[in-house]
């Protein structure tokens, strides 16, 4: 088994189709159908990846995510689930997953998707923890981002963006937050000047293997390729 995984999804049939289809393609499957459940078996062995619901007994997914984070634990989180509205998208997202998916879905889909999720989580180690994702680092205390041994060429608000991106690597961040990070209290700056910074930005990572991603509705996020 090359991934564990915590899946939390309380209709029986969803998790035995689940279960074993994954199994099948080569993951170590944990089921728990109770959100407060699911929560002290993620504290107590933290899986690889975590498959969340959000409409669960016990505590809503969430709830269990949110309370997750609180805690530390920065697994990668797949939402599933039938509320497929772009404002749930927005609160999952915000609250701490890293991707969602609705039901119905193709279950292709969904193992790339948990791979992807696996494959991409920022490597640890750094002296200091300094946010990182791929073979991208952000040195707080120089301020600089490095691309393995070199150092990235940055305008101040193409730096801002970054920054911002990094402190939450895979997660998507709302166009309006980062318009206040790159561009604080500069009143009489358009708003969508921030696209424009999104543009130079993406262009000087396109060689490191690091995407600045447009998510529609929701906002930007970095993902390592």
């Amino acid at each position: 088994m090359d991934m564990k995984l915590l899946l939390v999804e309380d209709d029986p049939g969803m998790q035995t189709a689940l279960k074993r289809t994954l199994q099948n393609r080569g993951m170590e499957v944990e089921l728990c159908g109770d959100g407060r459940l699911a929560l002290e078996r993620w504290k107590a062995a933290p899986p690889d990846v975590v498959m969340l619901d959000l409409t669960l007994p016990g505590l809503d997914g969430l709830l269990v995510l949110e309370q997750a984070r609180r805690s530390g634990l920065d697994t990668p989180v797949l939402i599933l689930t039938a509320r497929g509205t772009v404002g749930d998208r927005i609160i999952g997202l915000n609250t701490g997953a890293d991707d969602y998916l609705p039901k119905p879905f193709d279950l292709d889909e969904l193992e790339a998707r948990l791979r992807a999720l696996h494959r991409r989580r920022a490597p640890a180690g750094r002296a200091g923890g300094e946010p990182a994702i791929g073979a991208l680092y952000w040195d707080r205390e120089s301020g600089a981002v490095h691309w393995r041994d070199e150092i990235l060429e940055l305008a101040p608000r193409e730096a801002a963006l970054l920054h911002a991106l990094l402190a939450r690597p895979g997660h998507a961040v709302t166009k309006e937050r980062l318009f206040e990070l790159v561009f604080p209290g500069e009143a009489d700056v358009q708003y969508e000047a921030i696209e424009v910074v999104v543009y130079r930005l993406r262009k000087k990572l396109a060689a490191t293997g690091v995407k600045l991603v447009t998510l529609r509705g929701l906002g930007y996020l970095l993902k390592a390729e």
